[in-house]
């Protein structure tokens, strides 16, 4: 085998990997395992899918090495293959952003107006520390369990006007999901204003946070 052609190669290994991530679904798995482990089943919910077009996607992910799958009974539950993982995911979504023009436009369509005041990480932190504010988790339950912020509070959004009395009204609420480019978390300080509830959202979220080696909290269960 000639240089060309071990070149050759090497260069279609990479381009194994960019293959796998040209489909809007499987990115939208990778977003979701991001978050931690998760079964097929929760999976394919989460992400509109039926179960054998998930599973066929996830088979994808896993062959490309991008994702690893471990039996427990009946249910397969999948995981990414490494942080450097989800880091290729933050980093498609901010090369994406800042040279496609066309991707801030759908951001804003898809998160909404510019009408919930955000706080930063380190910021959000300082607070936590001190104890002078509410961190509200807003995530699906199987998101939550498998990590989240010490100290934070779950009510998933779509329980949150049912339960929004469950949240001291003493300290300023600041409310955080996924990450940067999650919609539950602008919706839910949305629902709290409009309750008379001072809240603001997270600039980031769990998977940033991931990255940035913030310490997370991990259920037993």
């Amino acid at each position: 085998m000639g240089d060309r052609a071990r070149k050759d190669a090497l260069f279609a290994e990479f381009a194994a990997v960019g293959k796998v991530l040209g489909n809007p679904k499987r990115l939208e798995l990778i977003d979701l395992l991001g978050q931690g482990p998760r079964s097929v089943e929760s999976l394919a919910e989460a992400a509109g899918l039926g179960m054998s077009t998930c599973s066929a996607h996830l088979q994808m992910l896993k062959e490309a090495g991008l994702a690893e799958a471990r039996r427990e009974g009946k249910r397969v539950y999948y995981s990414l293959a490494g942080t450097d993982v989800a880091g290729l995911w933050d980093h498609l979504r901010r090369v994406a952003q800042r040279h496609r023009p066309r991707t801030e436009l759908a951001r804003r369509a898809y998160l909404g107006p510019e009408d919930t005041a955000a706080v930063d990480t380190d910021e959000l932190l300082r607070r936590l520390a001190r104890g002078d504010v509410v961190v509200l988790d807003v995530r699906p339950e199987p998101e939550y369990a498998s990590g989240h912020l010490p100290g934070a509070v779950h009510i998933p959004l779509e329980e949150l006007a049912e339960r929004i009395d469950e949240l001291p009204r003493t300290h300023e609420v600041v409310a955080y999901c996924r990450g940067r480019y999650c919609v539950l978390a602008h919706d839910a300080v949305r629902l709290l204003k409009a309750e008379g509830v001072h809240a603001r959202r997270a600039v980031d979220g769990l998977l940033e946070w991931r990255l940035a080696g913030v310490p997370i909290e991990v259920d037993a269960a």
